[in-house]
């Protein structure tokens, strides 16, 4: 045990390194994927037949194709067609584009939990179709979404491991630098865990506080009705 300690004290530093790259990845791809999950939500709920088949197609191509795979696409696929991206924007895009698939499907459940009476009320009183969306639905739809939501940034962190493939210098890339430079890669990959479950823990208990955060007590939803 002490072995270890001496070991994994000896390689924080690196670590630590490593998980502040993949913890930046994982903001910049959770915003990313906000972003564009929110506009193909609403491109599917309330927009025209080519927005919503768009927006369709998109969130069923990056839902049902493996992270890995787009990756390889973005980085070694498009330099194909003369697109070169650098491995940081390769693996920012890949994130962003395969969390917005999933973070538009959490949105749309919580603008579906709404009731039809809102919008028909927002309509009433001489509101546009959009002004009702933003002012009314919107609002309550993403406080219902975190819930749900909070899984997206947890799942999105330890998916960033998979950059690692084309050198983005992660705490994955570390780890494995680390276990080529000791001969140890046992040991390598159990101070990556460790530093992953740090990382893991953390951010779900901000989560559990921002749900109790943004909770509005006595709040319930209409519901869709028929």
């Amino acid at each position: 045990m002490s072995a270890f300690l001496n070991f994994f004290a000896s390689s924080l530093p690196e670590l630590l390194r490593g998980a502040g790259v993949t913890l930046l990845l994982t903001v910049e791809g959770l915003a990313a994927g906000f972003v564009l999950g929110l506009l193909a939500t609403l491109a599917r709920s309330y927009a025209g037949k080519f927005w919503r088949g768009l927006a369709v197609s998109y969130i069923e191509v990056f839902r049902g194709t493996p992270l890995l795979v787009q990756l390889f696409l973005i980085y070694y696929g498009l330099p194909g067609i003369g697109i070169t991206l650098s491995r940081e924007w390769s693996a920012f895009l890949a994130l962003g584009l395969n969390s917005g698939a999933y973070q538009a499907e959490f949105l749309r459940g919580s603008i579906l939990a709404i009731g039809d009476g809102q919008m028909l009320a927002g309509r009433a009183i001489g509101m546009s179709k959009w002004k009702t969306v933003f002012n009314i639905i919107l609002p309550q739809a993403l406080r219902l979404a975190i819930p749900a939501w909070a899984n997206e940034p947890v799942s999105l962190l330890k998916s960033t491991a998979v950059v690692f493939l084309i050198a983005v210098p992660e705490l994955m890339a570390r780890g494995k630098a680390i276990a080529a430079r000791t001969y140890d890669p046992i040991g390598s990959y159990i101070a990556v865990a460790i530093v992953y479950l740090v990382m893991i823990y953390f951010l779900d208990a901000f989560l559990k506080w921002l749900e109790r955060y943004t909770k509005i007590p006595g709040f319930e939803v209409e519901g869709k009705k028929g």
